[in-house]
């Protein structure tokens, strides 16, 4: 194990070797300027997260009560003190990821300003959002280091040996900020070649594992709206190709990709593909497209498309815009074929966007497509665009009916209403809503479990409700009762926001660089001191 004592020992040496031109260097400073930056590159992190996630993915197949999490994350910060937080908690990361939304870069990160998620932002957001977040990731690690070489050298300067041993202890087992990051590249922002073009830039920024959707990617729409159109499988297929390629090339093998399919909600195909044997994909494909029946030529009208499906030929059913549709009630269908085939085609993990956050029917998928591949996983949105107190409700109220339970003081249409909030259905909704991850994990092969957007809306909560009360009649009260007195309550680090910004960790370089002489700015007059 390479210790922090033998950090330092090597660096002397190799001071020793430079003679008395580096006698200014001390070994010790180097050490930790060393420890404070671990990651020396974005494909660093890259290696060492994949590794991670592997290991969770391995941890999840003998027991699917490891399961994974993260929240959506739309700056470096935001993440940074998600990550602290959850040291702070649990005193330890693991199983516990970030989330890069797709969503999120383009309504908060583009310079065309708040826009639709229907990849019109600039694809470079995606992974200068990535190195952000590292960014943010390690300068925690770094702050985090400070201060306990600074109690080092308290315990140190007090003759204090326990302690001393204690602390060198803890920085030789400290645990860094750095976790997987799991990143939207919508539906590959082109063809292949552009697909792998930005798959590359992801990695290099610290990516290591990789989310691809099978929609056209010019006609993308975010899963849970209406109009998606998705592309036929050997179109999907090859991005994934691109994504393993730039992972190979990068020296990132075990990178992760997550193959998503939005095929539940999709119910139009931009393209017929076509079918050279019996039974391959593209005949599979067509199998599902929607058409009216023909046995004379003498029914095709000029533009019509005819295709030959089954024993028999269909007159292809289009829109106006040329899109063609797909037979109804084909969803769940279209949905395993995608997934089986995403799978035997070198995907690590699925993403089955659904309508609603019901176990019974993501069961249903997984166990079919389990049926081909034993080993499927998936990761699952637990979206904010589901009404999750009013789904919850009404499956409750619909399993009670079954039971033929009295629901006479229920309204299924009403049970939003905060008048239920106490109810009995209620506190059972509430309950299966805490321990849906949980279950679903167990129950439906859900390996990670996601919020895409949570801080979008945590930012926009907080912010009303200070806006509310400061600008109305308790003016400084609100900020300080609401925000600051319970940083302090609660020990939030960026209470301290100039030690959080890193203000004391450049005091630590002026010293080393400048000796006595450094002008510091974490002296008597810091007004941060009151927060001691």
């Amino acid at each position: 194990m390479n210790t922090y004592t033998n950090e330092i020992k090597n660096i002397n040496r190799t001071l020793e070797q430079q003679g008395a031109s580096w006698s200014a260097i001390n070994a010790e400073s180097v050490a930790r300027m060393r420890l404070q930056n671990r990651f020396a590159t974005g494909l660093d992190i890259a290696r060492y997260t994949a590794k991670i996630m592997r290991e969770d993915m391995a941890a999840y197949d003998r027991d699917p009560a490891n399961y994974t999490q993260s929240l959506g994350c739309w700056h470096g910060f935001v993440g940074q003190q998600k990550m602290i937080s959850i040291k702070k908690h649990f005193g330890e990361t693991k199983g516990r990821y970030l989330y890069l939304s797709g969503w999120m870069v383009a309504a908060m990160r583009s310079e065309f300003g708040p826009l639709p998620d229907q990849s019109m932002h600039e694809k470079t957001a995606v992974p200068d959002l990535i190195a952000e977040l590292y960014t943010f990731l390690k300068q925690a690690d770094a702050r985090e280091l400070h201060h306990l070489f600074k109690e080092l050298d308290k315990a140190r300067a007090g003759r204090d040996h326990v302690r001393e041993r204690y602390v060198q202890k803890a920085i030789d087992g400290f645990q860094t900020h750095v976790v997987p990051i799991i990143a939207d590249i919508d539906a590959g922002f082109g063809n292949e070649e552009a697909t792998y073009l930005l798959a590359k830039k992801m990695i290099e920024a610290g990516a290591c594992c990789i989310q691809i959707e099978n929609q056209v990617s010019d006609a993308k729409q975010c899963g849970h709206q209406d109009g998606k159109v998705t592309v036929p499988h050997e179109d999907f297929l090859a991005k994934i190709h691109a994504v393993r390629y730039a992972f190979m090339e990068l020296g990132v093998e075990d990178g992760v990709i997550v193959a998503r399919t939005d095929s539940l909600g999709a119910g139009l195909t931009q393209k017929i593909p076509v079918s050279t044997s019996a039974g391959d994909l593209a005949q599979q494909y067509n199998a599902y497209i929607d058409g009216e029946a023909i046995s004379d030529l003498r029914e095709i009208a000029p533009g019509d498309l005819v295709l030959a499906q089954g024993d028999g030929c269909i007159k292809v059913k289009r829109l106006a815009n040329g899109l063609v549709k797909f037979k109804p009630n084909t969803g769940e269908d279209r949905v395993v074929l995608d997934c089986v085939t995403s799978l035997q085609h070198g995907a690590d993990l699925l993403w089955i966007e659904t309508e609603k956050p019901h176990i019974g029917q993501i069961a249903g998928m997984v166990n079919r497509i389990r049926a081909q591949v034993p080993n499927a996983k998936l990761v699952y949105n637990n979206s904010p665009s589901f009404n999750w107190t009013l789904n919850f409700r009404q499956q409750v109220f619909d399993v009670w009916q079954q039971e033929g339970r009295d629901l006479t003081e229920y309204h299924r249409e009403n049970l939003m209403s905060v008048e239920y909030d106490t109810t009995p259905l209620a506190r059972e909704a509430d309950e299966r809503i805490r321990t849906f991850q949980r279950d679903a994990a167990q129950q439906a092969g859900i390996f990670h479990h996601l919020i895409t957007l949570p801080t979008y809306h945590t930012a926009a909560l907080s912010t009303d409700n200070l806006a509310k009360s400061y600008f109305g009649d308790q003016g400084m009260l609100a900020y300080v009762e609401t925000v600051q007195r319970q940083e302090i309550r609660q020990s939030l680090a960026c209470v301290k926001h100039q030690d959080m910004s890193g203000s004391n960790i450049g005091d630590d370089h002026k010293e080393y660089f400048s000796g006595g002489q450094a002008l510091k700015a974490a002296g008597e007059a810091n007004t941060m001191n009151q927060f001691s």
